[in-house]
């Protein structure tokens, strides 16, 4: 039988919370300093609207900080006005240039401000196992870097050999998945192994990267078992529904599917458009590093080494960490240093 275990993790800056599924990570979530409460998907906020665009059918609302958010005028709601306050729900978070998706809940009164904040990360990993008890400390620091370490990954090995490369574009999310080594003999049967792990990975990782929208899995091999590998797409994806649509499998041998965008991908949090970390993940690294060897020798004094594009991100973190800890952590700020690399060097 399936288990999920639950797990928080708090450090300076940041709270990340992560859902296993049998011992491997399935869900990345993470709260960081600074994050808005008004974005966040659960919010109920008193918008204005700041314009409409009636050939879309849109309306674009100021929430008071960060990007507009995206009213749908549908039937359901009433003719708004420029200018005019209403109530409304977060029901999908802003994501690269795209502002957050709006919920008409009713009209309102006053400037942009939250009425009701989101859920907690507390509640958020509560809802995936709501009878299991939420593990912190040691334990839940190192299931949090290993699950931030692969949701980083591109690539991810298929149990029985082979892989699934994972590649995002402005238009749709491609799933490869490569045979390589794979053994079983007979190439159709291995090539039908195959898919099959795969569509079970896709599914894992997917949800751990955060990722939804259109989705391309380019199955191996051809004269697919159509029926049954829909079955199994369905039963994979099905922890994410409701609103997962799957489409045939093509002549090409490509299964489409779609699955509902509600948060922010994590992997857009951790990375930026090349996929290489951003630099307030490596200065939250750096800050856990420091935190990690401050608290193994207690009372020493330590001195963090990190590149000039890393430190301003680094500031406010290594503040909250030195009112805890004392003012024996520094920061040292080197201009040749290449952002990904950091130091804890004791003083």
């Amino acid at each position: 039988m399936s288990q999920r275990r639950l797990y928080l993790d708090i450090c300076a800056g940041e709270r990340r919370g992560v859902v296993t599924l049998d011992g491997r990570s399935e869900r990345l979530l993470i709260e960081r300093d600074g994050d808005l409460a008004v974005q966040n998907l659960g919010a109920r906020v008193v918008a204005r609207v700041r314009k409409i665009e009636k050939a879309a059918g849109l309306a674009f609302l100021d929430l008071g900080e960060g990007p507009d958010a995206v009213l749908n005028l549908t039937p359901e709601v009433s003719r708004p006005v420029e200018g005019q306050a209403l109530e409304i729900e977060i029901r999908a978070e802003a994501r690269g240039d795209k502002g957050a998706i709006a919920h008409y809940l009713g009209p309102a009164e006053g400037s942009p401000r939250l009425l009701a904040a989101a859920p907690t990360l507390e509640e958020r990993l509560q809802f995936f196992s709501r009878d299991t008890e939420i593990q912190t400390g040691t334990i839940a620091r190192s299931v949090a870097d290993g699950a931030q370490e692969e949701a980083l990954q591109t690539e991810y090995p298929l149990p029985g050999g082979g892989s699934i490369s994972v590649e995002i574009t402005r238009a749709l999310v491609a799933v490869d998945v490569d045979v390589g080594a794979r053994a079983g003999g007979e190439p159709k049967r291995v090539a039908r192994a195959a898919n099959f792990a795969a569509l079970g990975a896709a599914a894992r990782v997917l949800r751990l990267k955060g990722l939804g929208g259109l989705i391309v899995i380019d199955l191996v091999g051809r004269g697919h078992d159509a029926p049954a590998l829909l079955s199994a797409a369905r039963a994979a994806f099905g922890a994410d529904n409701p609103g997962v649509a799957l489409g045939p499998i093509s002549r090409f041998g490509t299964l489409e599917l779609t699955v509902p965008r509600r948060a922010t991908p994590v992997i857009h949090r951790l990375a930026d458009a090349r996929g290489s970390p951003t630099p307030q993940t490596i200065a939250l690294n750096a800050i856990r590093a420091l935190e990690r060897e401050a608290i193994a020798e207690g009372g020493g004094r330590f001195e963090l080494r990190i590149a000039e594009d890393v430190a301003e991100a680094a500031r406010p973190a290594l503040a909250i960490l030195t009112a805890r800890l004392g003012e024996r952590l520094t920061l040292c700020v080197e201009a040749s240093r290449p952002p990904e690399f950091f130091e804890v060097a004791r003083k």
